[in-house]
């Protein structure tokens, strides 16, 4: 097994300059309605309204011009569906032709984006295995660049870098964030994350779904480890073993994963688009569950914390069904369970 790329703070200061002007600074929202909720200061970065609607463009925008710099024939990456909507969007900016993907339940949103952007969607199995072996298989006939979501230090610099304006937006607000929450799928966001809170005092807290724990496994493993993943609402989760190079970085550095039922992420969901105006897709939503219960586990101390509401390309007829069954009455922290690794 290959040692994982060191990256460090100054990678993430790298990145931020190089995406300068291609990414949107996306704002950080406040809500009392939430920050009564929470009983703390609820600071919401707003990735729902980034380019291809989620973080992930910053980290596939990085990589796939330095692939095209470099003379890529073409980039193929297999994803549950941001990365590869990410990746599509940087591909043709670049001229460059791009192979994605999906798992065979992809969210059909989610595969129109990438088809919009001039892509080539191919959809195989339910897991991650499945994905990669497929990725290899077009890798090896067409001659195209991979760009993986976890293993590319160029695409968890880039990531780390919503964490980095996230920091900065509320030190310029006149605050400081005590913890930032992300949500985990294959681990780049909350890598990039731990990297750009280096330094800091500031506390790096991972959510997943209880139904894919792949970074509570592989922190009790000391290794990633595939998982069995069981149905949860939050596609954008789904992927059942860590990756290497995330885990390398996170495992020293996460202050605590917290594990999130699918209740609390469609109450969370539903609570930030009626309190917020946010509509943010359910792996989203798993942030702000989490972040409900640090506040409500840390008795008191945590007074500003930091949500990164990772992306919002849900699909519509989901969104209907979850709305149809949440109770807007107000309630407090623990309205929002979940199980404390």
């Amino acid at each position: 097994m290959t040692e994982p790329a060191a990256l460090a703070r100054a990678d993430i200061d790298r990145a931020q300059r190089q995406l300068a002007g291609h990414v949107v600074r996306t704002p950080v929202i406040r809500n009392d309605e939430l920050d009564r909720l929470a009983h703390a200061r609820v600071w919401l970065k707003a990735e729902c309204l980034q380019r291809g609607g989620s973080f992930k463009i910053r980290g596939a925008l990085l990589a796939v011009r330095e692939l095209a710099a470099a003379g890529s024939r073409g980039v193929v990456a297999q994803s549950t569906g941001n990365h590869a909507i990410a990746v599509a969007l940087a591909a043709r900016e670049c001229g460059l032709p791009a192979v994605l993907v999906l798992p065979t339940d992809a969210v059909p949103a989610k595969i129109r984006r990438i088809e919009q952007a001039g892509a080539v969607v191919v959809q195989t199995g339910t897991v991650l295995a499945d994905r990669m072996s497929e990725v290899d298989r077009i890798r090896n006939r067409r001659g195209y660049d991979v760009v993986d979501p976890y293993e590319n230090p160029v695409v968890v610099a880039g990531q780390g870098t919503a964490t980095a304006e996230l920091i900065s937006q509320v030190e310029s607000a006149g605050s400081a964030l005590d913890a930032v929450v992300l949500p985990v799928g294959g681990g780049s966001a909350i890598a990039g994350a731990s990297l750009a809170a280096e330094g800091s005092d500031l506390a790096v807290v991972a959510a997943e779904p209880v139904a894919v724990p792949s970074l509570s496994s592989a922190l009790h493993a000391g290794r990633p480890v595939t998982v069995t993943p069981q149905a949860t609402v939050a596609d954008g989760l789904r992927p059942d073993r860590i990756g290497l190079l995330p885990f390398s970085i996170i495992r020293d550095r996460v202050h605590t994963v917290v594990t999130v039922d699918e209740a609390a992420i469609t109450s969370a969901m539903c609570a930030v688009l009626y309190r917020s105006r946010l509509l943010v897709e359910p792996a989203a939503a798993t942030a702000l569950a989490a972040a409900l219960r640090v506040v409500e586990d840390s008795a008191g101390k945590v007074r500003d914390i930091g949500v990164l509401l990772s992306g919002g390309n849900v699909e519509h007829g989901l969104v209907q069904s979850v709305l149809a069954d949440y109770d807007d009455r107000p309630a407090g922290p623990s309205s929002a369970p979940g199980d404390r690794s």
